[in-house]
């Protein structure tokens, strides 16, 4: 099959029929042989009657239904493990992507690329709470990922079903695909796409939705540098804070035999004590997360590496060329 569409859907009783329509016009125009999976996040009102009933009238559609809500990361995973398709692209329920900018997005990715992230460069959203976050977690996450797109945040995107093996994903982190998938040497691009206004309902999304994104950007940070190598993080701060902790305590030293300055009286003896101490607990906890890391490899059998193709080698592990 060459395409999966995943549409997580909660409380979307309006666009639910437009949004299938949509779908099928525009891939049927283009020729594109796919499957539709439309994820029910646990909607409290008519979605999933009306995703069943479009279900059993077209034999592309598979509906997958949560038990309670556990949000759009959640609802994107379970179409990701569902979906059978060559190339996957998730997008929205809500009618503000336009299924007509999927050809655009495969193409993209027959040119050879990996990733192709859609930028809702005209975005059709209120600028305090919708626009302005999104700018500055665009930035943020840009700058700590070393991936620069405009728009994390556009569920719009394309990506080849390899990529997404071995991505688990957690809180928000679905935004931070493209720079998961790079770190395992996919190729990501961007490609403007359409943004219309939200026709039906209210965004379920709000300004306090930037710290969860912030605190998952310290995650994916942590994952992308240090996951296979903790204590080049923790063990660097601790050998920095000890040597902070030994400049302290020779100069109290100092203090006491130059300047006849009463240690127990100085308060550099205590700063001394406490970087010593946090020094030590800064390696240990390193090493302890290289036990960690080790542990979580090697359990699963899971190699810290990603073959792209292998050339000329037999079907029992790497083994030797023909």
């Amino acid at each position: 099959m060459e395409l999966s569409v995943i549409v997580p859907i909660y409380n979307e009783e309006e666009s639910i029929h437009a949004l299938h329509v949509k779908i099928s016009a525009a891939l049927a125009a283009a020729g594109i042989d796919y499957e539709l999976i439309l994820v029910d996040d646990g909607s409290s009102d008519r979605s999933f009657l009306l995703l069943k009933a479009i279900a059993a009238e077209d034999a592309r559609v598979k509906v997958i239904r949560f038990r309670r809500n556990f949000g759009q990361t959640a609802a994107m995973a379970a179409g990701f493990d569902a979906a059978c398709g060559r190339v996957v692209v998730p997008m929205d329920g809500d009618l503000q992507n336009d299924p007509a900018d999927i050809p655009r997005l495969l193409a993209k990715i027959d040119e050879g690329y990996d990733v192709v992230s859609g930028w809702r460069k005209d975005r059709q959203d209120t600028f305090i709470n919708r626009k302005l976050p999104s700018m500055i977690a665009n930035g943020l996450i840009s700058r700590f990922t070393g991936v620069h797109l405009h728009d994390y945040g556009c569920t719009l995107k394309a990506y080849r079903r390899e990529v997404l093996e071995g991505i688990n994903l957690y809180g928000e982190m679905h935004r931070f695909v493209p720079a998961l998938a790079s770190q395992v040497g996919a190729k990501v691009t961007e490609l403007p796409v359409q943004h219309h206004p939200r026709l039906y309902g209210t965004s379920k999304y709000g300004i306090s939705r930037t710290v969860r994104v912030v605190l998952d950007l310290m995650t994916v940070k942590f994952l992308l540098s240090y996951s296979t190598k903790p204590i080049q993080l923790f063990g660097k701060w601790g050998v920095y804070t000890l040597l902070a902790g030994s400049v302290s305590g020779l100069t109290t030293i100092y203090m006491k035999i130059f300047e006849h300055f009463s240690m127990n009286r100085n308060p550099l003896w205590i700063l001394t004590i406490f970087l010593l101490f946090m020094g030590i607990q800064f390696i240990v906890l390193g090493l302890l997360g290289e036990l960690n890391a080790r542990t979580y490899y090697e359990a699963q059998g899971k190699p810290i590496y990603v073959v792209r193709e292998k050339i000329n080698f037999r079907d029992s592990g790497l083994g030797t060329g023909d």
